[in-house]
């Protein structure tokens, strides 16, 4: 009789044990050298989430609503990113493994979230309370770099975003197969990435206050 096999959970518990113990593929203290005319994608993308009152987030208002989606990372499209992780362990020791679906294929990456903003900052328009965190690239992704999640609130104006910041280039790819697969659709997914978490993040939002998605 042939012993049962790992079970999901106890791969996805091997594949965090591992990437627990990488590090990054790219050298954070060089970050200020990562940019376009250097070679690397620097992308900003921006969404607006629902209003609130003017003055610090509600307690179950669109910000809050926006920091729990963040948390629980459930704005990626699942088709394409899934993120798996230990939901009970502090965010600023979180290690994710992210299952990667493109074609007909699968792939497993390593990220480690790499700091938390927890602040409230001056702009032109006045103050402004942001949350957020960003995950960085390990040992074995296809890509390298970092992208950084926040949600902002307006404190004189209650208006409220979300925003997401990369840098990234293509990493070493081993197999000259997925190599030209990365090259060939690398940028297109990585734009549909963002444009669904956006949308994913709309509608998660508009669900929890009871609302109809942002348009």
């Amino acid at each position: 009789m042939r012993s049962p096999g790992p079970t999901p959970w106890e791969q996805h518990k091997a594949r965090l044990d591992l990437y627990g113990k990488a590090g990054y593929n790219f050298d954070l203290t060089r970050t200020h050298e990562y940019t376009t005319a250097n070679g690397w994608r620097v992308d900003d993308y921006e969404t607006e989430l629902p209003s609130e009152a003017p003055g610090p987030p509600a307690d179950a208002g669109s910000w809050e609503a926006a920091r729990q989606v963040l948390r629980n990372y459930t704005f990626p499209p699942p088709d394409l990113i899934t993120g798996i992780f230990v939901p009970d362990a502090p965010l600023e020791q979180r290690v994710m493994v992210l299952r990667a679906r493109f074609l007909i294929f699968t792939f497993w990456f390593g990220v480690r979230i790499g700091g938390i903003t927890d602040e409230q900052r001056p702009t032109e328009a006045g103050p402004e309370q942001v949350w957020g965190y960003n995950y960085r690239t390990l040992e074995g992704h296809f890509e390298r770099g970092q992208i950084d999640f926040t949600v902002h609130k307006h404190l004189t104006t209650g208006r409220v975003m979300f925003r997401m910041h990369a840098f990234s280039q293509l990493g070493r790819i081993r197999n000259p197969f997925y190599w030209i697969g990365f090259r060939l659709f690398g940028r297109m997914l990585q734009r549909r990435f963002a444009r669904e978490s956006l949308r994913r993040m709309r509608e998660q939002v508009a669900e929890a206050l009871g609302k109809s998605a942002v348009s």
